[in-house]
């Protein structure tokens, strides 16, 4: 492996072993700020608590929120102190609201505790700061890959914890016994904060350690920072967001088990945490912006084939008008006989009823990827009955019935988790680029303003989908998310284009 950057192979080796620590402590934090998107289902699917769509959205989402805008000012502590002091207080002191959550028995209560063990998200930020510290340029894409690969805690929430609260409730026989669940992540938090304050060495970013605070949040000011902060409000707040919607999204849409759904959310986030780290490579390779483009024209197509809702729909069809006024003299499924005083007798063909769009099987099996279409037309008029010029003597009838099959919408999920993992490391790319001396705050800003999409995207979730009844409402805001995202994208670079190099600009044009 090339080394160039690091002065000696001791320099290289720490390198390693920092970002290999870091990636571990990151990857526990992350699962257990997932922890409620399951716990929260499992208890008001087995009838624990009765939460309405918009409550749930409220505690699935508390937790990021607190996540998110602590970022930055843990982000500069980072920067100030280094990382190894300010992550290993931050794991010892996260577990004692995690365990807290084993004692709540109202929805305050749980929405309190679910603030406190919200803190896990912070790790990001010092995360970020203290991985790029050790790494020169050219190596800082592909570390922050890696480190960012530690996403996929939110995958080992989402298919372990369902097995592992069916085993502590005896599949819902002892359900009280969930209260083991909490315990179980403090104690894990507890283990990995002792782990990495005994096993990592500390470094503070050169002459970042006498920087005011002024100093220090002067980036802030840069609209640059912002509209990184917007990419990552859609590539990281919804990867967040999904990797706890989707279990009751498949639990209430599908008819799924919380394990079933847990399993099936997790081929959403899983991808989209392992694969940061080609996305980091990928950045090093061809550019940030490039591999942005990608991300934000795929992640479009699978959002609005994600819109579609399930549909078992009748709706009006072509009919049949009588070309002119007369007497109806026969009726009957296939046709209409109309007797006129100037045209004589006239005859209506009728499309006969056939079937139906979906057999009874087909609906249980579940098996169709396609919308399934039947028409037919029906009688309104009877023998001996006087009708005018173009009255109606037959409505149109369609029936349309889509499956939204669970497969497709499950692999759309993981090409859209995949594409979004590779723009978190993506996004993240620039920062050391363009802000060489503050990751750290840069970082946390950007790294503010996706989480707080975590937090804000299931809360909206809720809301349109009491408002709408479709859970497909959350494609629909995505969708809008990211052309705004991309069109901001294309308007900025485009405008770079123009100002730095207008003749290569003519060109394009």
């Amino acid at each position: 492996m090339n080394t160039t950057g690091f002065h000696d192979p001791a320099e290289r080796r720490t390198a390693w072993w920092i970002l290999a620590l870091n990636t571990f402590a990151f990857t526990m934090c992350f699962a257990a700020w997932m922890m409620n998107g399951v716990l929260v289902t499992f208890l008001v699917d087995n009838g624990v608590h009765k939460w309405d769509p918009a409550e749930m959205g409220w505690l699935i989402g508390i937790p990021v929120l607190t996540g998110s805008i602590f970022r930055l000012p843990l982000g500069v502590a980072t920067d100030k102190w280094g990382g190894r002091p300010v992550l290993a207080a931050l794991l010892l002191c996260s577990a004692v609201p995690t365990f807290l959550v084993s004692t709540c028995d109202s929805y305050w209560e749980f929405f309190l505790a679910s603030l406190g063990f919200g803190f896990t998200g912070t790790s990001f930020a010092i995360g970020i700061a203290f991985t790029s510290v050790w790494f020169p340029k050219e190596w800082q894409g592909t570390a922050l890959g890696i480190f960012g690969a530690g996403n996929a805690g939110a995958a080992l929430t989402s298919l372990g914890a369902p097995h592992v609260l069916n085993w502590l409730t005896d599949n819902g026989q002892n359900l009280d016994n969930w209260r083991q669940l909490p315990k179980l992540y403090a104690a894990v938090l507890v283990v990995t904060g002792l782990l990495f304050a005994f096993a990592t060495k500390n470094r503070i970013p050169v002459g970042s350690a006498t920087k005011t605070l002024v100093d220090r949040l002067k980036p802030l000011k840069v609209m640059r920072v912002w509209r990184f902060g917007l990419y990552y409000f859609f590539v990281f707040g919804g990867f967040v967001a999904l990797a706890q919607w989707l279990v009751p999204y498949y639990v209430s849409a599908y008819g799924t088990t919380v394990a079933l759904a847990g399993a099936l959310a997790a081929c959403n986030s899983l991808p989209s945490g392992v694969i940061r780290a080609a996305g980091g490579w990928m950045s090093d390779k061809w550019g940030a912006r490039a591999v942005m483009y990608w991300v934000f024209g795929l992640s479009l197509i699978c959002c609005a084939l994600l819109v579609v809702p399930q549909m078992d729909i009748r709706a009006p069809g072509s009919g049949v008008m009588a070309r002119a006024a007369g007497k109806v003299t026969s009726v009957s499924p296939e046709k209409i006989v109309l007797e006129t005083q100037r045209a004589g007798t006239q005859e209506y063909q009728l499309e006969p009823r056939s079937g139906t769009a979906v057999t009874p099987e087909e609906r249980r099996e579940g098996n169709l990827i396609w919308p399934r279409v039947a028409s037919w037309q029906e009688p309104v008029v009877a023998p001996e009955q006087e009708v005018k010029k173009k009255e109606l003597l037959a409505r149109g009838v369609t029936e349309i019935f889509f499956q939204a099959n669970i497969w497709v919408f499950t692999a759309l999920s993981l090409v859209l988790g995949a594409v979004m993992g590779i723009g978190k490391a993506a996004v993240y790319k620039h920062i050391p680029d363009y802000f060489p001396y503050d990751v750290g705050v840069v970082g946390g800003i950007v790294g503010v303003i996706g989480g707080l999409g975590g937090f804000v995207c299931p809360v909206i979730f809720g809301y349109l989908l009491k408002e709408t009844g479709l859970w497909t409402s959350c494609w629909m805001f995505f969708f809008v998310v990211v052309l705004v995202c991309l069109v901001w994208m294309h308007v900025v670079i485009r405008r770079m284009t123009v100002e730095k190099t207008p003749h290569v600009a003519h060109h394009i044009e």
